[in-house]
């Protein structure tokens, strides 16, 4: 239980973002997204700006392009309806590259494509330049409530478990000659999704008597976090600063 977690939106690696502890991280994180959120939409440039200082960070932290990027296909579902607000918002219609759409809509699909980018994007920066556990060592740090970093630390170790469950049961299915290929199959799925999560039940009533056997009470051993030098909070503070100038320039120009 009290082991490391790797995980795929990690990045091994021993740059100064990756040493700031944790909790300064996401605070700086938070700071971000709120300058973000903050500034007008019709401050285009502004957004260019966030852009660069992302791009900074990464470069600081020297996580390639390729792996940063392949992550953010995560964004595609709000992408498809940013897209489709333009055609069905109300309010004056203008043309725009040859289409007729809703200017009202337009300003929002920008409005959240660009802000919903930038706060994806500084996500998996934070992701892919700390572990879960030290997320976790953060959030704590940071005098979240137990209860929630318990669930997430639970969620954060049997994700995995219940995914390889998953893996199992479909291996089975191919190797009966079951291909999902039409509504025909439906039926089939349902049973196959009430069937994990019988089975992800019954491991988690094992594991919590295993926990028990183990002496657990109810409440995990305390996490030391260590506490960050002030280099350190300066250091996370440069990328919000640097947002919260550019907020206020796109407020005032």
């Amino acid at each position: 239980m009290g082991a490391g977690h790797a995980h795929a939106l990690y990045r091994h690696g021993h740059s100064p973002v990756h040493r700031l502890p944790a909790h300064c991280k996401i605070v700086a994180l938070l700071a971000f997204v709120l300058a973000v959120v903050s500034t007008p939409r019709e401050a285009v440039w502004a957004f260019g700006g966030y852009a660069l200082l992302l791009v900074a960070v990464a470069a600081f932290a020297r996580v390639p392009a390729g792996f940063w990027l392949r992550r953010m296909l995560i964004e595609v579902p709000f992408v498809a309806f940013a897209v489709l607000l333009p055609f069905v918002a109300e309010g004056p219609r203008v043309q725009w590259l040859g289409l007729t759409v809703s200017e009202p809509g337009l300003w929002s699909a920008w409005n959240i494509l660009a802000k919903g980018t930038l706060g994806v994007a500084a996500s998996l920066l934070l992701a892919a330049t700390t572990e879960l556990r030290e997320l976790l060592h953060g959030l704590q740090r940071l005098r979240l409530p137990p209860l929630l970093v318990q669930i997430a630390s639970f969620m954060v170790r049997y994700l995995d478990v219940v995914t390889g469950e998953l893996r199992r049961m479909r291996v089975a299915q191919a190797s009966r000659g079951y291909q999902a290929r039409g509504p025909r199959q439906w039926g089939t799925l349902a049973k196959t999704a009430g069937a994990l999560f019988i089975r992800s039940y019954e491991r988690g009533e094992r594991v919590h008597l295993a926990m028990l056997s183990r002496g657990y009470t109810g409440t995990l051993p305390a996490l030391d976090a260590g506490r960050a030098q002030p280099a350190q909070w300066a250091t996370a503070a440069a990328l919000p600063l640097a947002a919260l100038a550019v907020c206020l320039m796109g407020w005032t120009l």
